[in-house]
């Protein structure tokens, strides 16, 4: 089967590592990275959201099955113009998307849906928001309306802060993410992370992480798109069955009903609060960190599965799972989040051992040389018998590994 993986990120590339464990598969990424040139063909030079560009090359390449990776082709259309030329789309259209790239959609349909989530307004101009934020009290929870690389959301106990926030979101500090502000109830507790594969109308659940969206150690500092991840978690006994019955069944059939079929990665952010878990947001996509600690986990292979949620046949038997435990620790640029520094020389990957994953996400060549390009720059993995195990792993890894300004949290899976 000729794969097609569109996307380049630390996420992308553990999608490429287990979809590459099935033998019969031919990949091709467009773009990839350094790190995932070994598994399979690489296409440079067309932007991912380029719908037609990238309907071309599926075509020309005799594509079988296209799978999506990040939000942005997802929101721009590409599964649209995939489906229209007959082509195989693991990943939903774009009306679909909505639900992670308009907040206020996604609350809509939660709303129809009977979805537990915080209690939200959404706001198109500054003085309603602030007006809503002095009738109120804190923690405040700010969001852009749009899609913002993870970085769009503040909450904060200063009212003022708040108001600031909002500020930067109608003068441009997220583009036209910012058009809209969404200003919702705090929920308190734990978070935690739950992806579903889906087909528009039957799913299957995946097992649940925890990230870490702080910069800093004790969730300190900005909001990141992600520091570091663990599976598995210790849930109450039958959540995930729950969440599946109360938030992805009826949202799979309140988008069916609306005319928009979800077919993809649905991940849902919970908050575990005193009075039970409530949905936070949808992302339509797997997340980053957490999918390199997820997909390590899957013994079921996963290209089968993808494959046949997109042609609407998935088959939801019992999916299987390793007992290892994974700990991801994301290795951040100097400057990450809000300016990060790039071109500097990473080593120290060419003796990793057997426990240990490496995926890359900010990384290019450059003069036979392996450098930074981004802000979050490379997923550490490890792996073990339990969590403690996993942990050291990576921990371990990391002091091999540098490069100028490197910079990751050190209490990820801490007990």
């Amino acid at each position: 089967m000729r794969v097609l993986l569109v996307g380049s990120g630390a996420r992308e590339h553990a999608l490429a590592w287990a979809l590459s464990r099935s033998p019969d598969l031919r990949l091709t990424l467009l773009p990839g990275n350094p790190g995932m040139r070994p598994l399979g063909d690489t296409i440079e030079g067309i932007a991912i959201d380029d719908v037609g560009a990238v309907a071309a090359v599926a075509a020309a390449q005799r594509i079988d099955l296209v799978v999506i990776g990040p939000e942005a082709p997802l929101a721009a259309g590409v599964a649209d113009v995939l489906a229209r030329t007959g082509i195989p789309v693991f990943g939903p259209t774009r009306a679909a998307a909505r639900l992670e790239s308009s907040k206020a959609f996604a609350k809509d349909v939660m709303r129809r849906a009977g979805v537990p989530t915080a209690s939200a307004e959404v706001f198109s101009d500054p003085a309603g928001a602030n007006s809503h934020l002095d009738g109120s009290t804190g923690p405040y929870v700010v969001k852009a309306d749009g899609l913002a690389a993870g970085k769009g959301v503040l909450v904060t106990e200063s009212r003022e802060e708040a108001k600031a926030w909002v500020a930067h979101c109608f003068d441009g500090g997220f583009g036209t993410a910012g058009s809209q502000v969404v200003i919702e109830e705090y929920l308190d507790g734990p978070e935690l992370s739950v992806f579903a594969v889906c087909d528009g109308e039957r799913y299957l659940t995946l097992e649940p992480a925890r990230d870490y969206k702080r910069l800093a150690d004790d969730d300190q500092g900005p909001n990141t798109g992600g520091m570091g991840s663990y599976s598995p978690v210790e849930v109450p006994s039958g959540l995930v069955d729950e969440v599946g019955r109360t938030v992805i069944a009826p949202t799979l059939q309140t988008m069916a009903a609306d005319g928009h079929p979800y077919v993809g990665f649905l991940y849902v952010g919970l908050a575990l609060t005193s009075s039970g878990a409530r949905v936070i947001e949808f992302n339509c996509r797997l997340g980053d960190p957490e999918t390199q600690v997820v997909l390590p986990r899957l013994e079921t292979e996963l290209m089968p599965m993808l494959a046949s949620a997109a042609a609407g046949e998935l088959d939801t038997e019992e999916l299987r799972w390793t007992d290892d435990a994974v700990v991801n620790v994301v290795l951040v640029a100097d400057g990450y989040p809000s300016s990060p520094r790039s071109g500097d020389t990473i080593s120290g990957l060419d003796s990793i051992p057997d426990n240990v994953l490496i995926f890359h996400a900010g990384t290019e060549t450059a003069d036979r040389r392996l450098v930074t390009s981004g802000g979050r720059v490379l997923s550490v993995v490890g792996r073990g018998s339990d969590l403690a195990a996993a942990r050291t792993a990576a921990y371990d890894a990391i002091d091999g590994i540098s490069f100028a300004g490197m910079r990751y949290r050190t209490d990820i899976a801490k007990s």
